[in-house]
């Protein structure tokens, strides 16, 4: 979710241009649907990315090429990631007959880009995601025009679920167990909020709804909306919170997304410089020199997780008080002429 939504920067710049196919996999799906300027979407799971990864088969990869012949695809602009090669995609992609591909490359790229980009050189290595994917395209001649936020499709109003009074989320899942914080924290961070009077909103696939009861079960009041809610409206329910607390995790960018502040516990084992949520105002806890930086571990390296266990429940709280008296102080988002958050 968050490798899509870091990208919709750059998506909106080209779609000024031309229109957008975007291609992702199945986990990013339901994301690349919410971004403004992506006409269609196509969705494909690649060996080099996808864990646990499909065969690369010629049944597989001949799937992608059918489905890039049938989209009508005569450009590409290849967003990856600073740790990622887009030269496996290129090469597929030149075979399905797409003729102007751009994308960065620290390998050389022979005949497999039209426009490289070489991290380090034309592209500074310590940039947020979003800043890397609009350079990407700006080199293959989409510029953007000024606007550079995260912006998804107006989320719907989700106050049937959320009640219409103020509220804080509260994300305690993450996609990998490097990235959590401890549960026990959350839940402590949450009961600390209903002491003080505030609404405690809190979020969670179906598959964590063990997590979001021992938040719950610690935070009276607290509304439980784990396993109950499309991406769209989690959108929403973001949308609406005065602050969102939540690991370095999907939807700690759709929160950016959205407009709405973020208390980040956030895992070194990638770079915050990088991956910290984008254009909002953000918290960042968790000790960014532990040991783990940089590792891009899936499961702690480090006995203890010293990187987020050293953070305190109060100091979560506190920040989250006060980013959202701040946010409270700003004029709401509003829908603008072209249908995105404003």
């Amino acid at each position: 979710m968050g490798d899509v939504l870091i990208t919709g920067p750059a998506v909106r710049a080209v779609a000024r241009e031309a229109e957008v196919v975007m291609l992702c996999g199945p986990r990013g799906a339901a994301a690349a649907a919410l971004l403004p300027g992506v006409a269609e979407v196509l969705v494909w799971d690649a060996p080099w990315i996808a864990d646990p990864a499909p065969a690369a088969t010629d049944e597989h990869i001949g799937r992608l090429r059918e489905l890039i012949a049938a989209a009508d695809v005569t450009e590409a602009v290849i967003l990856t990631s600073f740790h990622q090669s887009p030269l496996p995609l290129a090469l597929i992609l030149r075979l399905a007959g797409v003729t102007r591909i751009a994308g960065a490359s620290v390998d050389y790229a022979g005949s497999l880009l039209d426009v490289r980009l070489r991290p380090g050189e034309d592209l500074p290595e310590d940039i947020p995601e979003v800043e890397r994917a609009l350079a990407i395209a700006a080199a293959a001649g989409f510029a953007p025009e000024g606007d550079r936020r995260m912006r998804v499709a107006t989320p719907p109003d989700m106050s049937a679920l959320t009640g219409a009074d103020p509220y804080i989320v509260v994300h305690p899942g993450a996609a990998v167990d490097a990235r959590r914080w401890p549960p026990e924290r959350f839940a402590r961070t949450a009961a600390l909020l209903v002491e003080v009077g505030r609404r405690v909103v809190v979020t969670g696939s179906a598959g964590e709804q063990d997590l979001v009861d021992l938040v719950v079960a610690a935070a009276p009041g607290a509304v439980d909306l784990a396993g109950d809610l499309e991406l769209s409206q989690l959108a929403g329910v973001l949308a609406g919170a005065d602050v969102v607390i939540v690991g370095n995790t999907g939807p700690a960018h759709l929160a950016a997304a959205v407009g709405t502040p973020v208390v980040s516990l956030f895992s070194p084992v990638v770079p915050a410089i990088r991956w910290a949520p984008y254009g909002v105002p953000v918290a960042l806890l968790g000790d960014q020199e532990a040991p783990c930086r940089g590792t891009r571990a899936r499961n702690c390296p480090v006995p203890g997780h010293p990187c987020l266990a050293g953070v305190a429940p109060e100091e979560a709280a506190a920040s989250a008080i006060r980013l959202a008296d701040e946010h409270a102080r700003i004029p709401s988002p509003h829908s603008s002429k072209d249908g995105v958050t404003a």
